[in-house]
């Protein structure tokens, strides 16, 4: 029985439909989701802004507010929680260019209004962590901003929703590359310099994603790790990614089985289930059926116990004797091993 618990996002079960191709899967409603989610053991359910209030562009504060506490309402008929609420201000015609970053001031005030509302989305659902995923904050041409004024312009921002509501946190996910060309906060080191430059750090902390970090270079339990060592680790967000390609969000640990070892490892040595969910965004590879629609959030889960169950059996004491003798061969060839189901 695992220690942890786990939550998804409504977007890992969709259609198929990428950049180079149409849907190749069958849309499904949102309570369809949740019961799915319930039944492979989820706890909580990761949601964008417009996840849980389709069309609140259109919609005043109250109206979205009211359509969030129908989906607490579903939430709760499925045992679920909700783990945090992300403004999706990449999506919009305002944000093309950026939504906290954007050189238009219109712009910026939409994404603001966006951030606001998540976090009033948020508190109808009961959860108080706004993650922000910071899509197109940065540049497409490297003279259009300065960043100096980029990275306080996100400052400010995160300031601005700190003081919206005392009680929320928010937290950062960083990547490095893709849609934009230049991301202003790339990676965890980012987040960090970010908190401390807000008016309340303790409640502005980082999401690490296994390919995000892949995508920048780094190796993902390190990231996590690092986020640890300052208890900046609000959420992660674990997959695989065949090398520094685009971001692929493949089923935890299908990759680089050692590499998603060693995630799992770091989480139980600093007893993350004490802290927060461990969330899996992974997708269904596009040539997936509607009947196998499930079948990578059931794969990660798979993988992520079983890993669990090789850190419980992992023989500290002899490791220690091999580290203090520098034996890193045997070391390595130890965990391989373990890995193999040899010891």
């Amino acid at each position: 029985m695992s220690q942890f618990k786990f939550s998804v996002g409504p977007w890992n079960v969709h259609t198929g439909a990428d950049s180079y191709g149409p849907e190749t899967r069958q849309p499904v409603d949102l309570e369809t989701k949740f019961a799915r989610f319930a039944e492979l053991g989820f706890s909580a359910v990761q949601f964008h802004d417009d996840d849980a209030v389709p069309n609140m562009n259109n919609m005043t504060e109250e109206e979205i507010k009211a359509y969030a506490r129908e989906v607490k309402k579903l939430l709760d008929k499925y045992g679920l929680k909700a783990e945090f609420v992300a403004p999706r201000l990449w999506m919009d015609e305002h944000t093309k260019d950026g939504g906290f970053m954007s050189t238009n001031a219109q712009d910026r005030e939409f994404a603001m209004w966006r951030a606001y509302r998540s976090i009033d989305i948020a508190k109808e659902l009961g959860c108080d962590l706004i993650v922000l995923w910071l899509a197109r904050e940065g540049t497409l041409c490297a003279e259009s901003k300065s960043p100096v004024w980029a990275t306080r312009q996100l400052v400010d921002a995160i300031n601005k929703m700190l003081t919206y509501d005392e009680t929320i946190r928010v937290c950062i996910e960083p990547k490095p590359n893709e849609p934009i060309d230049r991301s202003i906060c790339g990676t965890i080191g980012h987040v960090m310099g970010i908190s401390a430059a807000t008016i309340d750090p303790k409640r502005v902390g980082g999401n690490l994603e296994s390919a995000h970090a892949v995508l920048a270079g780094l190796d993902p339990a390190n990231e996590i790790g690092f986020a640890l060592a300052f208890d900046k680790l609000f959420t992660v967000h674990l997959n695989d990614q065949n090398g520094i390609r685009y971001d692929q969000d493949k089923s935890f640990g299908v990759e680089n089985l050692r590499s998603a070892f060693n995630q799992v490892k770091v989480l139980v040595e600093n007893k993350f289930w004490e802290k927060g969910y461990v969330g899996l965004d992974v997708k269904a590879m596009r040539t997936t059926s509607d009947e196998d629609g499930y079948e990578h959030l059931k794969n990660s889960l798979a993988i992520f116990r079983a890993l669990e169950d090789k850190v419980a059996k992992y023989d500290y004491e002899y490791a220690n004797k091999l580290i203090e003798a520098r034996k890193f061969e045997h070391l390595e060839m130890y965990t391989m091993n373990l890995l193999m189901g040899l010891v």
